[in-house]
């Protein structure tokens, strides 16, 4: 704890000038890889699907994006007549500026070795908290309010439905995502950014944790609403989603929110689990000098831009989910399988501080896995017995008859339940001939009636 309070005392003794440099200078970096991301994910996306991509702004097309926010300022700003007007406008600035404010605790360098800023000596990282990776994950769940304000104000019923989605994803994702976490403060003994990183000095969390990692990485991917979990905005079936009714700057600005959440997970996840600053191992094993002075922004950059990509390359090669299978992937998959994992790693650090040997300690903890995994499967062979019992009673009496307009509502089938056929529509032929036969009918009617 010593250590710790040393580290932060580096923080909050940069002059009122400096702060604001490194506040522009994490704005600017924000705001530059957002411009990049947007045209190198459609020239990726382009490249996997075999199309050219943006080609025609700027060399190679590489300031696509800034036309296209020029282009979206210069557009009408039509706001909806039915529309919570103060709600309507406050809902895209509430979601833009979280997702810049996360980015405050992030390091990009160490905190030890401090560079030179016009002459004075600063830490390369805006500032930290004892409490830095809560900080980002208030002001991630804030800017949540940003979409479910903007389906909400709209008054539009796709929407709201979009909102709706987002807050089911928040309350799903977010709880995975915090027990992920759990287990990188349990390694590294705090919830600061840059006490994180330097506990990472020996061996990357990735290595250490890779089911909190695996977790973290899905549940990041469902957070930002970003394919194949972007349901808020799915064109499918809500056209465009939370931002159906938006046009111009403010339609912008929740693209840009989008890009910046993404930088800023991504971020978090480089931070968390993949060394942060820190140079790759051979690099790190050979040059002494790769994790000293300007050299750790590189590598936190370059860790940045790969997860990116993976972002990327999940949009380009995997469909939309449907809404029951994301919340059952939530729900029944990441929030068990990250408390599983949670309580074996709290386990393995107790009985290390007890001075338990590694033998002793992956004995118990194996065991325990195997006792559990036994009991489980005991359960499940009960349960499937009674179900097989239960099925069988149920298929000795007469089907339960089904009503698809029960209450006045379509309501699809329960398992056990059929629909009813529906009715064909008649062909071409077959009308000619219906009709045929009855005027057949008619004359011979007609001519009964004449005698």
């Amino acid at each position: 704890m010593n250590t710790l309070a040393a580290d932060l005392s580096l923080f909050g003794r940069d002059p009122w000038w400096l702060v604001a440099v490194k506040a522009v200078f994490v704005f600017a970096f924000l705001m530059l890889t957002v411009l990049f991301s947007i045209v190198w994910e459609r020239k990726v996306v382009a490249w996997m699907q075999l199309r050219i991509g943006p080609n025609r702004h700027g060399p190679w097309g590489m300031l696509q994006s800034l036309a296209d926010g020029v282009k979206l300022m210069l557009k009408e700003d039509v706001v909806v007549k039915g529309a919570d007007k103060a709600v309507y406008v406050l809902a895209p600035i509430v979601a833009a500026i979280p997702a810049f404010m996360a980015f405050a605790v992030i390091p990009f360098g160490p905190a030890g070795h401090e560079v030179s800023i016009f002459g004075t000596r600063t830490t390369m990282q805006l500032t930290d908290l004892p409490v830095g990776i809560l900080y980002i994950l208030a002001t991630a769940s804030v800017g949540i309010y940003g979409i479910v304000l903007a389906g909400w104000s709209s008054g539009s019923t796709y929407p709201l439905l979009g909102g709706l989605r987002s807050t089911a994803q928040m309350i799903s994702y977010e709880i995975a995502m915090g027990l992920s976490f759990a287990a990188v403060f349990l390694y590294s003994g705090s919830m600061s950014t840059s006490a994180i990183v330097e506990s990472q000095t020996d061996r990357w969390y990735v290595l250490l944790l890779p089911v909190s990692f695996l977790v973290y990485i899905v549940a990041m991917v469902g957070e930002t609403n970003r394919a194949p979990f972007d349901l808020p905005e799915a064109e499918g079936e809500l056209v465009g989603g939370f931002n159906t009714e938006y046009s111009s700057i403010k339609f912008a600005m929740f693209m840009l929110a989008e890009y910046v959440n993404m930088v800023t997970v991504s971020a978090v996840a480089v931070t968390l689990f993949l060394g942060g600053w820190r140079a790759p191992w051979p690099i790190s094993g050979v040059w002494e000098g790769a994790n000293h002075g300007w050299w750790p922004m590189l590598w936190f950059t370059l860790k940045l831009h790969l997860l990116l990509f993976f972002f990327i390359w999940l949009r380009g090669t995997l469909p939309r989910m449907r809404y029951d299978q994301f919340m059952k992937l939530g729900w029944k998959v990441l929030i068990p399988v990250s408390m599983v994992w949670l309580m074996l790693v709290a386990t393995v650090r107790a009985l290390r501080n007890a001075n338990h040997a590694l033998p002793t300690v992956a004995f118990y903890v194996l065991g325990g896995a195997a006792a559990v995994l036994l009991l489980a499967a005991v359960v499940d062979v009960f349960r499937d017995r009674a179900e097989k019992r239960a099925e069988a009673e149920r298929g000795a009496g007469p089907e339960p008859e089904f009503d698809p307009m029960a209450g006045g509502f379509p309501v699809p089938p329960l398992p056990g339940q059929s629909l009813p056929p529906v009715p064909r529509r008649r062909s071409r032929s077959e009308r000619q001939l219906v009709g045929t036969a009855g005027d057949a009918d008619t004359t011979e009617g007609k001519e009964s009636d004449d005698a």
